[in-house]
């Protein structure tokens, strides 16, 4: 590979990881190409795609980005798996595919410039997804208004049923 195609590579490389908000660095020593296209099929649903590059471009490409804490563990043949929208359905569908495949190996990541540890990462795929949560807050913000409206009218209702109670007791006095 001569310098001008490393050079373009680098570059590329930095836009993209200055655009990612997640970054998982995988090891994928044993695995076939077919599995490597599945995983690539996988993450690309999840708006997620699947580097591999040598470890020295990405150190040099990883410079002044959030990326540059993963620096130290740029060894041996890895992927990094980067991630531009949810870091968590991305990161869910990575679990997920290592679970059937165990040639694959997770080792780090990091998400906003903050290094995660593997129980970090298998703990945000365990989180719902962002549509999930949204539903949730919706919900809980349509409850308070609707628990007011319920106080608030409890009043008048009462006195209603009040008033209606005289008055059919009146009834059967006549």
């Amino acid at each position: 590979m001569d310098r001008r195609t490393k050079e373009q590579i680098v570059s590329e490389l930095q836009e993209k990881l200055k655009k990612a908000n997640l970054g998982v660095l995988t090891g994928f020593n044993a695995m076939n190409v077919e599995k490597m296209e599945a995983l690539r099929n996988a993450l690309r649903k999840n708006d997620a795609e699947l580097k591999v590059v040598k470890n020295t471009l990405l150190g040099i490409a990883s410079r002044d980005t959030g990326f540059s804490v993963l620096a130290d563990h740029f060894k041996y043949p890895i992927a990094v798996v980067l991630s531009y929208k949810d870091p968590v359905a991305p990161t869910k569908a990575l679990m997920e595919f290592a679970k059937k495949n165990p040639e694959l190996e997770i080792k780090i990541g990091v998400l906003d410039g903050k290094l995660l540890s593997k129980p970090e990462l298998i703990a945000l795929a365990e989180l719902p997804s962002r549509e999930v949560l949204l539903g949730k807050l919706v919900s809980v913000m349509a409850a308070v208004p609707t628990s007011l409206v319920t106080v608030l009218s409890a009043v008048p209702r009462s006195l209603v049923q009040v008033l209606n109670a005289y008055s059919e007791k009146k009834k059967t006095l006549n």
